[in-house]
């Protein structure tokens, strides 16, 4: 007795379709799993086999043997064990083989039988949708899952429900759509206090998609400027929002089934390691350049940061992408970020003070910007001093402007950049320079 199922197995935001084949044979009873997984895909076997059991199904006392086809691919996640056990159910005769045919299957057991969630839910959907087959995934989920189109979804809570509606008995409900919540402001502009030669750079920043940095005295204003970066960018168009979504979708961080409106803003802290940044692990995930994915990076005391995991972002800051080589696999993840970075001008921060400069100035001042290199700091477009904010700045009412008045003027720019670009795979006028030096030419 043989059946099978269909699953996939994720490359960055590309998914690979796997066939879970299973075969029940005579011999001395045995579960076992081939076909190169992973440490969590071979112990799916017991999660199976507790699941089956809290609804009252054993194993057959044959040699059960589950093949992930193609076999050289290795296999990684939970997300194996609902199509381990539907296409078990299928060989052992508890459901119709022929209708798991129209399904592709993705979802964590539990020992009771629930169906707990998976990363890359969104992703599989997407796959499904242009396969032109349903989708099998955890309840929790579904409400991400439909966003990916008119498919048919089976958001199931427990197994014993899925079975149900295969056997006609319960019908399962078709989820509904997520709640698209609107973009969360950050600060506003008008917390800032002088400062008008910055707040100037972050608006052209924002208005043309540039890296930027900032070089000031501690308390001048840096991060909280950063901060209000995302409240003048341009809210995402819906191809923009399911890009992010898909990002955030492998990663596991896609709560409750609601698409991504708001530019991702990510500010990792200095102590991060290469593949936190820019991804990867044993088990290959999205970094954080690639969470920040059509966002902003910002990155606070940037001379603190390993010089080799700066250097790593020189490569994706020009491409717009991030391949993470392996000896298995070559895993490539959108990485279209605004670098924003800030930093003091010596380790001391008081270099233009000299009642507070330390007795080594200005060689230390040399000796601490030099610990980032001239490749990456010439992918910044604009550079800007900040001065330190003194007493006087802090009792100053607050500015006239704030966050709209320069989110509009950022939309009107980034409008005219829309219709100059139509014909051109950039949006940007940042993305139009990288454009120019690698586009080919004739």
């Amino acid at each position: 007795m043989a059946a099978q199922a269909e699953t996939l197995a994720f490359l960055g935001l590309e998914a690979r379709a796997i066939e879970v084949q299973v075969q029940l044979l005579s011999g001395v009873p045995a579960f076992i799993i081939v076909g190169l997984p992973d440490k969590a895909v071979g112990e799916s076997r017991e999660r199976v086999r507790a699941a089956l059991a809290s609804i009252g199904l054993s194993l057959p006392p044959r040699r059960i043997t589950v093949n992930l086809s193609p076999a050289d691919l290795p296999k990684e996640g939970s997300h194996y064990d609902l199509p381990i056990a539907l296409a078990l159910l299928a060989a052992m005769g508890v459901i119709d083989a022929e209708m798991l045919s129209g399904f592709v299957a993705l979802g964590e057991l539990s020992l009771d039988g629930r169906i707990s969630g998976a990363p890359g839910v969104l992703l599989a959907a997407l796959f499904a949708a242009e396969r032109d087959k349903g989708l099998i995934c955890p309840a929790s989920q579904g409400s991400e899952a439909v966003w990916a189109g008119s498919i048919e979804v089976l958001a199931a809570p427990d197994l014993l429900t899925l079975i149900n509606h295969f056997k006609g008995v319960a019908l399962l409900a078709a989820p509904v759509p997520g709640e698209i919540d609107p973009p969360v402001r950050g600060p506003d502009l008008r917390q800032v206090k002088g400062q008008e030669t910055a707040k100037r750079a972050l608006e052209i920043a924002a208005a043309g998609g540039h890296n930027l940095v900032m070089i000031g005295p501690p308390g001048a204003g840096k991060s909280l400027m950063a901060a209000c970066l995302p409240g003048i960018l341009p809210d995402l168009t819906p191809a923009e929002a399911l890009e992010v979504s898909m990002v955030a979708s492998v990663a596991g961080e896609l709560a409750g089934g609601r698409l991504i409106r708001q530019r991702p803003y990510r500010a990792p802290h200095h102590s991060a390691s290469m593949p936190a940044l820019v991804g990867g692990g044993l088990r290959v995930k999205p970094g954080e350049i690639s969470l920040a994915h059509l966002g902003v990076l910002f990155l606070d005391e940037l001379p603190e940061f390993q010089r080799t995991v700066l250097d790593s972002l020189r490569q994706p800051l020009e491409t717009g992408k991030i391949m993470v080589a392996r000896a298995n696999a070559h895993v490539t993840f959108p990485a279209r970020v605004q670098l924003i970075a800030a930093m003091n001008p010596c380790r001391c921060g008081h270099l233009a003070d000299a009642a507070l400069a330390c007795a080594r100035a200005p060689k230390c001042a040399a000796d601490y910007q030099a610990r980032v290199s001239g490749p990456l700091l010439d992918r910044i477009d604009l550079h800007v001093e900040v001065q330190g904010v003194s007493a006087a700045d802090l009792v100053l009412p607050p500015p006239a402007e704030g966050s709209a008045e320069v989110a509009a003027r950022v939309a009107a720019a980034r409008a005219i950049q829309t219709a100059r670009y139509a014909d051109y795979p950039v949006r940007t006028n940042a993305e139009a320079l990288s454009y120019r030096r690698h586009a080919p030419r004739n």
